[in-house]
């Protein structure tokens, strides 16, 4: 071989990250996950950790500031996203003292140890039922930010709150979707902020919930990331194949007309029931393992949406196990992918604290990432040969 193309081979090899091997990132990859907590039997924080470890889930959002979740942390590598529930919103708008006293509990005792990439502050508040915080959420979003500079924070941690389908007034198609009129004066001066810190906009992008809507007229592969004909958008000729994809360039359709194109869409929430009511369409272990693994599969490809395509999706998955403390309906209480115990609800190629009678067919990320070394190994040999060529 000769040595310029030896050269320019062993360059190539080793230009290209290796599985696992990323820079350190608020968001490392797309895959991420909710751990929430409202049930009574679910393993201590320190075997979650464990769990999230060996199933290679490296992006974590809670829904509180619990201590015990945030000692189990330290160390742990995980980035970690924490919330200041709608409960606290008033008392976070109330004086930016508040917020300030907020975060030195909850914040700054924990770094760097513990990763705290992001705090949510409330969630799905604009065009929820309690309109009295909507104002509020403004005034605590500004607060807690403004004490993340006190503490010369504001760079380390992105500050940002979920929204759900409800602020918008029309979703289909894509390209229509624009932000309900009447929240304009408490999105606006959110979105102002977020594109001042560049942060981004999280939504809340549920397919199950629109197909159990509406299952007459909605194709459940197009849910599933089935085969399928999917849409055209008749004002941009965009061609869609899923739910999640169309939802996701709803999101960005409203920023565009609200003014904020370079604004990036993160989804906080996605994911299917396993069981629910008999009126909830389409809740079985089956859907649900379909809707994960298709969905899973598709965020580690890093690509983008027909209308981003050079933005890779990134989302938090819903949920890391089943809750049976979670009131409303049936389907609320299983959305987790794991069981208590740590085995796998379903197998979707993830692994979990304990051996499952479901059987992977995904070939392992360890396999793949020893072969990644390999494949470094002998670049880096070959590198070594050709400097001291004679």
């Amino acid at each position: 071989m000769a040595p310029t193309t030896l050269l320019l081979l062993c360059c190539c090899l080793l230009a290209f990250p290796l599985p696992g091997s990323l820079a350190v990132e608020d968001f490392v990859g797309g895959y991420g996950i909710n751990y929430g907590r409202i049930a009574n039997n679910l393993p201590s924080p320190d075997k979650v950790v464990e769990l999230l470890r060996k199933s290679k889930i490296r992006n974590v959002k809670i829904y509180d500031s619990d201590h015990s979740v945030l000692d189990a942390f330290k160390g742990s590598g995980l980035n970690l996203v924490i919330a200041i529930p709608n409960g606290l919103v008033k008392d976070m708008a109330a004086n930016e003292s508040k917020s300030m006293d907020w975060l030195n509990q909850n914040v700054k005792p924990y770094l760097p140890e513990t990763r705290i990439i992001g705090i949510t502050v409330g969630n799905e508040v604009l065009g929820g039922q309690d309109q009295s915080l909507y104002q509020p959420l403004v005034d605590a979003v500004k607060n807690v930010y403004n004490g993340l500079k006190r503490l010369h924070l504001e760079k380390q941690i992105e500050i940002f709150t979920p929204h759900s389908e409800a602020v918008f007034a029309t979703s289909y198609p894509p390209s229509a979707c624009v932000f309900k009129e009447e929240l304009m004066p408490y999105m606006k001066p959110l979105l102002d902020l977020f594109a001042t810190t560049h942060s981004s906009f999280y939504v809340n992008a549920y397919p199950f919930l629109a197909y159990t809507y509406d299952p007459e007229h909605i194709d459940i592969n197009y849910a599933l990331f089935k085969p399928n004909n999917g849409i055209v958008d008749p004002n941009n000729s965009l061609h869609y194949d899923n739910m999640f994809d169309a939802q996701i360039d709803a999101a960005y359709a409203a920023l565009h007309a609200a003014g904020y194109d370079d604004m990036e869409v993160r989804v906080a929430e996605t994911g299917w029931a396993s069981s629910g009511d008999q009126s909830e369409a389409g809740a079985s272990s089956e859907n649900a393992r379909t809707y994960n693994f298709n969905l899973r599969k598709r965020l580690f490809l890093r690509k983008g949406t027909p209308l981003k395509p050079n933005r890779p999706v990134k989302a938090y998955i819903f949920a890391l196990f089943n809750e049976n403390g979670k009131p409303g309906a049936g389907s609320e209480k299983h959305y987790g992918l794991f069981l208590p115990d740590g085995r796998i609800s379903y197998d979707i190629g993830v692994s979990g604290l304990l051996p499952s009678s479901a059987s992977s067919s995904m070939l392992s990320k360890k396999k793949i990432r020893a072969g990644g070394w390999i494949l470094h190994y002998l670049a880096t040999v070959l590198l070594s040969i050709f400097i001291f060529w004679p």
